[in-house]
């Protein structure tokens, strides 16, 4: 039986798509930044320019592996809304709209990273995300649920 790597650390990253090189952020992480890169590359060429999350398991021997995440839902809001920037206080900034069913695709993409039972909770996350940022959505009522969402 093959021995366990020691895991040395666990870190969360934000890059391109399509885009990473070797830097500060990669060398504080203790791995072979050159094979990273060179593989978050060929993984992520289809998300070319977006901001696409990471979370890379750096092992003892300065092996790793690597998840990539969905896009964070405030970018996702803010490409959909066209602003850039969030509106800096939430309760008197309303800086777009977008409909129903923008944040419904939203919800549906993210799903798969959200802890969510389904579209409608999840759509209620990013209702949430986008209340935050002052970006209103037509018809999505954000009163609270009771019993947590179930049924």
């Amino acid at each position: 039986m093959a021995a366990k790597k020691e895991i040395k650390r666990i870190a969360k990253i934000q890059l391109l798509g399509g885009q990473a090189k070797p830097g500060p952020a990669l060398a504080s992480i203790g791995i072979n930044m050159a094979e990273f890169t060179k593989q978050f590359n060929d993984q992520t060429r289809d998300r070319m320019g977006e901001v696409v999350p990471c979370v890379i398991t750096a092992y003892s021997d300065k092996s790793f592996t690597f998840i990539i995440k969905t896009t964070p839902a405030s970018v996702m809001l803010k490409k959909a809304a066209k602003i850039q920037t969030a509106g800096k206080n939430q309760l008197t900034d309303t800086v777009a709209t977008i409909t129903k069913e923008q944040a419904l695709e939203i919800a549906k993409y993210k799903l798969p990273d959200l802890n969510a039972y389904d579209e409608e909770a999840a759509l209620r996350m990013i209702a949430g995300t986008a209340k935050q940022m002052g970006i209103k959505i037509k018809d999505v009522d954000l009163t609270p649920v009771k019993n947590g969402g179930k049924k």
